[in-house]
């Protein structure tokens, strides 16, 4: 998995070096592989959908917080920063928005954990939002505001994501010039990950679906197909 996790990397960097395209990244002209169709086709699908998503789920949210204030003391919603997309080999820091899932003293010690399966952090409505992935739907904010893709690789915590640097180089590469997404292959592929060693698969997900959308065809074949598989898992909550 590891060579071809390099193999990947290297075909994107090829692509890049072999740039022909611009594209209008925070305010700056920059070159991109990404294909102008695709780079606006992205943006529209985006604003539709999560704005049509929004709608849909205004009545369930006011449910989904009045559960989890009955579950456990805290708040219904919390802000966790996250790395952006990449330019440059910086990446810009937001903050995601998600239904809280978890004790507030999930990370009492001041130290950045990943969720496990069965993790005992994760309250009892927590296990229902994560499952039917109803944890992430704010999100759709962060999609309108132009920080997050409906489809794209998983926003990482920049905690984790210097951790996990250390290990697997060009890690942060998964986002350049690529929003990350509020679901996508990386996510539908895998459930939660206990440790950065299981990260190799995930990388190698997140920068296939970084070379698809380098063309127009192949990104309505990928996205259709991580759509179809989000509503699967949704559906069949197993998130």
């Amino acid at each position: 998995m590891k060579s071809m996790t390099n193999s990947l990397i290297n075909i994107k960097l090829n692509k890049m070096n072999n740039t022909v395209n611009n594209d209008t990244i925070n305010n700056e002209m920059v070159p991109t592989y990404i294909h102008p169709v695709v780079i606006y086709g992205k943006r529209f699908f985006d604003i539709v959908f999560s704005t049509f998503a929004l709608l849909l789920l205004l009545p369930v949210f006011p449910l989904l917080a009045i559960a989890i204030k009955l579950d456990t003391k805290g708040p219904v919603f919390y802000l966790q920063q996250r790395l952006g997309i990449s330019k440059n080999g910086n990446n810009k820091i937001f903050n995601v928005i998600k239904f809280r899932s978890m004790g507030t003293d999930a990370e009492k010690d001041g130290v950045a954990k990943l969720a496990e399966k069965a993790d005992p952090r994760i309250t009892r409505v927590g296990r229902f939002l994560r499952k039917t992935r109803f944890d992430e739907t704010p999100q759709f904010i962060n999609v309108l505001l132009g920080q997050m893709s409906v489809i794209g690789p998983r926003p990482e915590r920049p905690e984790l994501t210097n951790d996990i640097e250390k290990k697997m180089p060009f890690f942060r590469e998964r986002t350049y010039q690529v929003l990350p997404g509020l679901t996508g292959l990386a996510q539908v592929k895998q459930s939660y990950l206990g440790s950065v060693h299981d990260i190799d698969q995930k990388l190698a997900f997140d920068h296939v679906y970084s070379l698809s959308i380098s063309n127009p065809q192949n990104w309505l074949k990928m996205d259709i197909a991580i759509l179809l598989q989000t509503v699967l898992t949704v559906l069949k909550c197993n998130g």
